[in-house]
């Protein structure tokens, strides 16, 4: 069972840095598949999610590809949203959770499908204020169910406020290591993360974030696009699949 996780782990890692998400679109459905119940699954999904994230936003940083001027307001409003989200879990039940997940896959497809892949200029945005808000709303949603944020705010960087799709997924890679982290504190608080598990899962992982970002930062924005949005697409049907 061990040799699961870990591969998981990997594989996990690769499509977290490949795509700038957390990760948790694909591990907690792998890990429903494996066995786990909903609430484990996320406590795994965010360790996995902090590790890999602050890996890959180094990689991105050095690769010149991460600005920290709008990320620094996003994750700050993202890890103040995520505070919430320890109390969010213990309050619903993990067929709401389920639903709510399926919600915002479904938001990031629709978002996508419509958003142009490279951004006629470069948008920065100067309401700063803004930022912190989106942060604070996508933290405290998405770490309820296992997703670092990213799977919503790379469409609303992109599909509404028109970035660049490479800047974009760079920017909500590092969204995610402060709503991760402080979803991870709330979890915790909670008891309600398998920390031997979880960070198993996420020392394996940075393997596969490595390599995954590696991958990214040759890949044309427009073939990018397309392999994102069918990954959500199947990520979408098979934890309906599983769920319903």
């Amino acid at each position: 069972m061990i040799i699961e996780f870990i591969i998981a782990g990997i594989f996990t890692g690769f499509f977290s840095g490949f795509f700038g998400i957390g990760g948790g679109t694909i591990l907690v459905p792998v890990l429903l598949y494996l066995g786990l119940d909903i609430k484990t699954a996320i406590g795994v999904s965010v360790t996995q999610m902090m590790v890999s994230s602050m890996f890959g936003s180094f990689l991105n940083y050095k690769k010149g590809f991460l600005k920290f001027n709008e990320g620094v307001f996003l994750g700050v409003g993202g890890a103040v949203g995520a505070t919430m989200s320890g109390f969010i879990v213990s309050h619903l039940s993990s067929k709401f959770l389920g639903f709510m997940f399926l919600a915002i896959l479904a938001f990031a497809i629709i978002k996508f499908f419509y958003a142009p892949h490279q951004s006629a200029e470069d948008n920065e945005i100067n309401n700063r204020f803004l930022l912190f808000i989106i942060g604070i709303f996508v933290g405290s949603i998405a770490i309820s169910v296992g997703v670092g944020g990213a799977v919503m705010i790379t469409p609303i960087l992109v599909g509404m406020l028109r970035y660049d799709l490479k800047k974009a997924v760079s920017l909500s890679l590092f969204f995610v290591v402060f709503s991760a982290t402080s979803g991870f504190i709330s979890l915790s608080s909670y008891g309600l993360v398998d920390y031997k598990l979880g960070f198993l899962v996420a020392a394996f992982s940075m393997i596969g974030t490595f390599f995954g970002i590696k991958t990214y930062h040759k890949i044309e924005a427009k073939n990018h696009k397309k392999q994102l949005l069918w990954w959500y697409v199947l990520i979408f049907i098979l934890t309906a699949v599983k769920i319903i």
